[in-house]
C-alpha cells in the first residue's frame, strides 16, 4: 500500500513538471535574427539581440556580467545619447530617429534594463561585445516605446542608427571612463566620511599623551588625537590624488571611430559629441588633441589605476596600525578598543579578532594586484589598439567596487567605534625609556644615556631615577613633560572641537 501511495505522489509530481514545461514552452516566443555567420532565434522577452546572444555563447566565463556595476551601464547610456545628439546636429540623424533614441538612452542612464545586460565582462574582441549589446538594448526598448515589434530593425537599426559614426574603439573605453568617473565620486564622498570619522577620534582625544614608535621600538611622546588626525591626513592626501588622477580620464577619444581617423563621422561630430556628453555628464570631459594616441594608449586608465593602488598602501598601513594598536587584550599593546563584530575562533572561546581592520587590509591587497593587471593589459596593446580594454576595464572597477564598500564598511563598524584605553598610556608613559628625551634639554644626552640604561637594567622609571637623583625638582619635571611641551601640541593645526 505505501509504494502504491509513493508511485502515485511520483507520477503526480512529473505529471504537474510537465506541465509546467508545456505552459511555459507555449508561452515562450521567439523571434529570429540574423548576421554574417547565420541566424539565431532569440527570445522576445530579450531586448538584446544576436551579437549578445553570440556574446553569451562565446564568453561563459566568470559569472562577473558587464550589469554587476550599474554606472557601466549608465555610462553606454550617456555615450549613446550624446553620440545621436550629435549626429542629428551634424545633419545625419533624422529627427525622427532621435527623437526614438533619446528616451531609450534615457532608459539606462535611470538605472532600468539592468537585467538585459547579461554579457560576461570577461570577453574577446575589445568590448565588441558590450557595445552591440548596448546598441540592441537600445533599439529594441526604443522599437517598443513607439509601438515596434522587438527585431524590426527596418524602422531601427542596431549598428545604422544607434551606433551611427561610431566604433567599439571608441565608445568602449569612453564608457569605460564615465564609469571610473562616476565611482570616483562615490569613493570621494567614502574617503571624506572616514577622514571626518578620524579627526572626530582626533579631536577627542587630542590631549591624550603616548608613546610613539618608531621601528616597533619606544621613540618620543605623542598624542592619541596626533595619531588619529595623521591618519585623516593622509587619507585627505590620497583623496586629493584621486582627483589629481581622474583627470587623466577625462580626455576621450570620442569620434576617432576605428583608429583615429574618423572615419565616417560626418562635419563637426567630433565637437559635438563632447559637447553634449559634457551636458549629458556634468563632467569636464575633452576630446584629446591626437585621437590616434588616445585610441591605442591606455594612459588614462593606468594613471588612474595607479592612484587606487597608492590609496589601497594607505589604507592597508592605517588598517594594520589599528590591528597592532587593538592587540591583546592581555599580551599585546592594547591601546584601543576595537567594536567586538563577530566571535572570533572556532576553538579559543572569549576570543575576538579585529575583521573590519583585516578585512580593510586584504581588501586593499587586492586592490594593489589589480593595479598589476592594469599595467600589464596596458602594456600588452598592440598597435592602433589595445585588445585588453576589458580586463583593464573589469580590474579598475573591481578596485573602485571593493574600496567603496569597505571603505564603508571599515568606518561604520570599526573606526566610529574605537574608544581609548587611557590607563594603559599613563602605564606606558611612567615605564617608557623614551620618555628621557623630552627630558634632554636641561639634563643633556649623556646624562640621559646614563638614565635610560641604568632604567633598562634595574626596571626602575625613568621619573623614579630623577627623583633618586635629585636631578630635576617636581615643578621642572612637570614643566617638561607638560602635553604641549613633551608633543609640540601647541605647534600642531589640530584644533580640539
Amino acid at each position: 500500500m505505501k509504494i502504491h501511495i509513493i508511485e502515485s505522489s511520483i507520477t503526480t509530481v512529473i505529471l504537474i513538471a510537465f506541465l509546467i514545461f508545456c505552459n511555459t514552452t507555449r508561452s515562450q516566443t521567439y523571434r529570429t535574427e540574423t548576421d554574417l555567420l547565420g541566424d539565431m532565434r532569440i527570445s522576445n522577452e530579450a531586448y538584446y539581440g544576436i551579437q549578445t546572444a553570440r556574446a553569451l555563447e562565446n564568453f561563459n566565463i566568470s559569472g562577473q556580467k558587464i550589469n554587476n556595476y550599474p554606472q557601466f551601464i549608465k555610462a553606454w547610456g550617456m555615450v549613446k545619447l550624446a553620440a545621436a545628439k550629435a549626429n542629428h546636429q551634424a545633419g545625419k540623424m533624422p529627427r525622427e530617429t532621435l527623437d526614438m533614441i533619446i528616451p531609450a538612452c534615457q532608459e539606462l542612464i535611470n538605472g532600468n534594463f539592468l537585467n538585459q545586460f547579461p554579457v560576461d565582462i570577461y570577453q574577446g574582441g575589445a568590448g565588441t561585445s558590450s557595445n552591440m549589446n548596448a546598441n540592441e538594448v537600445i533599439m529594441n526598448i526604443a522599437l517598443e516605446k513607439a509601438g515596434f515589434e522587438k527585431g524590426d530593425y527596418e524602422k531601427l537599426s542596431s549598428t545604422d542608427d544607434v551606433n551611427m559614426s561610431q566604433s567599439t574603439n571608441d565608445t568602449y573605453p569612453t564608457a569605460i571612463k564615465l564609469a571610473v568617473l562616476l565611482h570616483n565620486d562615490q569613493l570621494i564622498l567614502q574617503l571624506d566620511s572616514i577622514a571626518q570619522s578620524f579627526r572626530t577620534l582626533g579631536n577627542k582625544y587630542l590631549e591624550v599623551v603616548k608613546m610613539g614608535r618608531t621601528e616597533m621600538q619606544d621613540a618620543v611622546p605623542m598624542t592619541v588625537g596626533q595619531e588619529f588626525h595623521s591618519y585623516a591626513t593622509m587619507i585627505d592626501m590620497e583623496r586629493k590624488n584621486l582627483i589629481r588622477a581622474s583627470d587623466a580620464v577625462k580626455e576621450l577619444n570620442m569620434g576617432a571611430t576605428a583608429i583615429g581617423t574618423g572615419i565616417n563621422t560626418p562635419e563637426g561630430y567630433h565637437d559635438y559629441v563632447i559637447k553634449h556628453l559634457k551636458t549629458i555628464t556634468g563632467f569636464n570631459l575633452k576630446n584629446s588633441d591626437d585621437l590616434f594616441a588616445a585610441t591605442s594608449s591606455m594612459h588614462g586608465f593606468v594613471v588612474y589605476s595607479s592612484a587606487l593602488k597608492s590609496l589601497a598602501t594607505t589604507m592597508s598601513k592605517i588598517s594594520n596600525d589599528i590591528i597592532l594598536l587593538s592587540s591583546g587584550p592581555r599580551t599585546g599593546l592594547f591601546e584601543i578598543n576595537l567594536p567586538p563584530r563577530q566571535p572570533g575562533s572556532s576553538i579559543m572561546p572569549g576570543k575576538v579578532n579585529p575583521v573590519m581592520p583585516e578585512l580593510m587590509a586584504l581588501v586593499s591587497y587586492k586592490v594593489i594586484g589589480n593595479d598589476v593587471t592594469v599595467s600589464i593589459g596596458a602594456s600588452d596593446g598592440d598597435l592602433q589598439l589595445n585588445a585588453y580594454e576589458p580586463v583593464i576595464a573589469l580590474s579598475i572597477f573591481e578596485s573602485q567596487s571593493i574600496l567603496i564598500n569597505t571603505i564603508t564598511s571599515f568606518r561604520r563598524f570599526c573606526i566610529e567605534g574605537i574608544t581609548v584605553n587611557d590607563n594603559v598610556h599613563k602605564k606606558n608613559l611612567e615605564s617608557t625609556v623614551g620618555i628621557v628625551t623630552a627630558l634632554n634639554p636641561v639634563l643633556g644626552h649623556k646624562v640621559g644615556d646614563e638614565l635610560a640604561k641604568e632604567a633598562l637594567a634595574t626596571g626602575k622609571g625613568i621619573l623614579e631615577l630623577v627623583r633618586e637623583k635629585e636631578l630635576l625638582t617636581d615643578e621642572q619635571i612637570k614643566e617638561l613633560l607638560a602635553p604641549v611641551n613633551m608633543t609640540g601640541l601647541d605647534k600642531t593645526k589640530y584644533i580640539k572641537n
